[in-house]
């Protein structure tokens, strides 16, 4: 029985009205195969029995219709006298239908149609007694029943599923009102609490700017407001920053790159068909990490710029520790062309597998100046000697 529910479970609605019209077919005729031989015509019997049963197949798109279409099969079999008449469960089944699907004054005029079809079926030859009335009476009762039942039950998890949805939506609209009102009181605190501090250290620069270099001491109390006033703006935007993350939320952007991981760049832009040297001269030192993001970025764009702006078949990069600085230099061994940029292609005619990587430094030369500038450094760009293009970035190392 589980098998079957799960069978029926798994068709459409016209699929389990198909199979339950077939099945009802079926039915019908294996009811009266034992006196099929006392009935004549027998295939007229035989065709008003399927009748009976197949119209259910449409019996929720059109459930008047269907009713008619099943019942007028039964009163036709009951008027040719064939006798042994099945019990009328199609009839039953559209009834059902109607009760349960149908308006109000769709119900009232079919069960007027049922009821009188009911008396005149009772009228005919072999229906004189009162018993053959009570069932076809309880029968279509029962089935009226279980439709109007049915719509009760249908309508009431109807408007229970609307409630779900129309309090789904209002805590929906709770909670961008919720967080409205908190975007509000972060923009307040950002106003009231950092613009303060930002503009304090505005202030405290100018004084420090006009102090040096007669009032040297002067200047540095300006210096020492600025650093402590930018602490404290630092740990406001923390803790700003952990009221928009959400509980229990971690970071989750990438550590940033450094030039302890210039081989990847290095591959991709010697694979797009530019050949690189790496020279390193010094000791390594430690480097702080704003200093080493920009180092390195200065390099991939050096390198992008060598590549698409220059028809030098070889660059050379140069990174020289020294103490307290760093050197990055990146030179190429051709000139400039006014062809525009070149194609950036690997030995086999194709883009690169991530070309992004070989474009996201930043802006060109440009790009470039404003990342040394953020460092304290100095750069150095123009032609060699040898009629390259050599792009030099001093960086403080701290």
């Amino acid at each position: 029985m589980k098998r079957l529910s799960d069978w029926a479970a798994r068709l459409t609605p016209r699929q389990q009205d198909l199979a339950l019209a077939l099945v009802l077919a079926v039915v019908n005729v294996g009811t009266v195969l034992p006196y099929l031989s006392r009935m004549h015509p027998q295939g007229w019997a035989i065709v008003l029995l399927i009748l009976q049963a197949l119209p259910l197949a449409y019996r929720r798109d059109y459930p008047a219709w269907v009713l008619l279409a099943v019942g007028l099969p039964r009163s036709a079999y009951d008027h040719l006298g064939f006798g042994y008449a099945p019990v009328p469960v199609g009839p039953a089944v559209a009834y059902f239908t109607i009760m349960e699907r149908s308006s109000t004054p769709v119900r009232w005029v079919m069960s007027l149609i049922l009821a009188v079809g009911i008396v005149q079926g009772q009228m005919l030859p072999g229906h004189t007694e009162p018993y053959d009335l009570f069932v076809q009476v309880l029968i279509f009762a029962m089935a009226g029943f279980a439709g109007v039942l049915s719509r009760s039950n249908r309508s009431h998890l109807s408007e229970i599923q609307a409630r779900a949805e129309r309090a789904e939506s209002e805590r929906d609209q709770q909670a961008a009102l919720a967080a409205a009102r908190e975007r509000t009181r972060i923009a307040r605190e950002l106003h009231d609490v950092v613009a303060h501090h930002v503009s304090l250290m505005a202030v405290q620069a100018e004084a420090a700017a006009s102090l040096l270099p007669g009032q040297p001491e002067q200047a540095g109390r300006s210096v020492d407001i600025i650093g402590q006033t930018a602490r404290q703006a630092l740990a406001e935007l923390r803790r700003l920053l952990g009221v928009l993350r959400g509980p229990g939320e971690q970071p989750t952007t990438p550590p940033s790159p450094s030039l302890g991981q210039l081989d990847g760049v290095l591959a991709q832009v010697r694979e797009a068909g530019l050949a690189v040297d790496l020279a390193v001269e010094g000791a390594p030192a430690e480097l702080a990490a704003g200093v080493n993001l920009t180092a390195y970025r200065i390099v991939q764009e050096g390198l992008t710029n060598a590549l698409r702006h220059s028809d030098a078949p070889r660059a050379a990069v140069r990174i020289c520790y020294e103490p307290g600085h760093v050197t990055v230099s990146i030179i190429n061994a051709g000139p400039r062309t006014s062809a525009g940029p070149r194609a950036v292609t690997d030995r086999n005619g194709r883009a690169p597998v991530n070309g992004t990587a070989l474009a996201d430094g930043g802006f060109g030369l440009a790009g470039i100046a404003e990342r040394v500038a953020s460092c304290g450094g100095t750069l150095t760009v123009g032609p060699t000697a040898a009629g390259g293009f050599a792009v030099t970035a001093k960086l403080p190392a701290l």
